[in-house]
């Protein structure tokens, strides 16, 4: 059984004897013990404490890493993203900046359905082997625990791609990846005109397959005007809950049409976006067991009004933070930057958005009792940080790459 001492822990960040989902004014408690020590067993965090008491398990057999004063916290957990595509499109940021709107892109034949084309072009090994790439480089800067999006395939054989490259990523990664069956994120061009025609392929032919192979955890719909309706949403989302799948639902991101009711009705484990609230949707959400999860990044690169944070949080509701990776509306996965932003443009306290980022990323995968703090069973999915004086001045310093060692089960990355 592999044994390591951690010792001299300048910070030992988000450290607790017990964990539940921080709702509300509970997300600014954020447990930091300093001069620490931290005992791993079969890449397990089996103990951790005051550096005084760290001699107990200076035994034989156990390999001691010092930390030299480096600050220790969970690895991020990212619980929504779009790692898995083709292409980047550097042209449409262009287009942006040349005064283009979101409608004037998509008529040109960008947007979501840009990358459809790009991905339902490409084979699955070179899919696999580019996200492959991605996933590493989300991993060396501190993801530990990441959900992935199908969605850019917008047919059966380019669903099916995603989704299988998904379960390859899961098999040749050492952090948990969660698969998300997001059929429903436009409407192809052949359905333009034929709502009922693309959903019924997505509860008829796309789920059925998806099941079959045991591709997908969750399903995901894109609820917002031009996309599909609540009613819609509801539709499909009761299609994938008959093959076992959780809703976690894109909502509210440009206009309020009753996608929070909706999402409550249903179950969602998260409603991701959230830019666009009224008081009636932050009520719900706080009177709910789903996870509003903010995606900061998106709002920045679109150049569109945050998420009120401050005004969900003080409801009561839980919140996780996510970087919402994609190539069109969110091209980076630094969930550094995500952290950044939310203390920034959205007054999130720092120990609020690390533990948005971490212990509540952590619950809207699932894996609450898996990762995102560190506690006694909890993978040791580790960010060993660069010197730092104290835990403000993570998202202070933004734009500055923190992290100096990552440690995923106990092992060096």
């Amino acid at each position: 059984m592999q044994q390591r001492l951690i010792t001299n822990i300048h910070q030992l960040i988000n450290a607790r004897a017990q964990t539940v989902l921080p709702r509300g004014a509970a997300l600014a408690s954020l447990p930091v013990l300093t001069n620490a020590f931290l005992y791993l067993e079969a890449g397990r965090i089996a103990a951790f404490g005051n550096m005084a008491e760290a001699g107990a398990f200076m035994q034989q057999g156990v390999e001691v890493v010092d930390a030299n004063g480096a600050s220790i916290l969970p690895c991020w957990c990212d619980s929504h993203t779009h790692t898995v595509f083709a292409a980047s499109r550097e042209e449409e940021f262009v287009d942006k900046i040349k005064g283009l709107s979101y409608a004037d892109i998509a008529a040109k034949g960008g947007g979501i359905l840009n990358s459809a084309r790009k991905l339902n072009a490409m084979g699955e090994d070179e899919l696999y082997t580019v996200a492959l790439e991605r996933l590493n480089g989300l991993i060396r800067l501190g993801t530990g625990a990441i959900e992935i999006k199908s969605g850019y395939g917008l047919s059966l054989e380019g669903e099916l791609k995603m989704l299988r490259v998904i379960k390859r990523l899961k098999q040749a990664v050492p952090i948990p990846v969660k698969a998300t069956f997001l059929g429903a994120h436009a409407f192809p061009q052949a359905f333009k005109n034929n709502h009922a025609g693309y959903i019924s392929l997505i509860t008829d032919e796309m789920l059925p397959a998806i099941a079959a192979e045991g591709l997908a955890e969750h399903i995901d719909v894109f609820c917002e005007q031009g996309f599909f309706s609540p009613a819609e949403t509801e539709v499909i989302c009761k299609a994938g809950a008959a093959y076992g799948l959780t809703p976690r639902l894109h909502v509210n991101q440009l206009n309020s049409i009753g996608g929070i009711e909706t999402g409550i009705k249903l179950n969602a484990m998260s409603l991701d976006h959230l830019e666009v609230m009224t008081s009636d949707d932050i009520r719900l959400l706080a009177g709910s067991n789903t996870i509003a999860t903010l995606l900061p990044s998106a709002a920045f690169f679109l150049r569109m009004p945050y998420q009120p944070a401050r005004a969900i949080i003080d409801a009561g509701c839980a919140v996780a933070l996510a970087s919402d990776y994609n190539p069109g509306s969110s091209p980076s996965g630094n969930m550094g930057f995500v952290v950044s932003l939310a203390c920034i443009q959205m007054k999130m306290l720092p120990e609020e958005a690390i533990n948005a980022a971490t212990l509540s990323g952590a619950y809207a995968l699932g894996l609450g009792n898996q990762v995102g703090s560190i506690t006694v069973g909890k993978k040791a999915n580790l960010i060993f940080t660069k010197p730092i004086p104290s835990v403000a001045y993570l998202p202070y310093a933004f734009g500055t790459n923190l992290v100096d060692k990552v440690m995923i089960d106990g092992n060096w990355f």
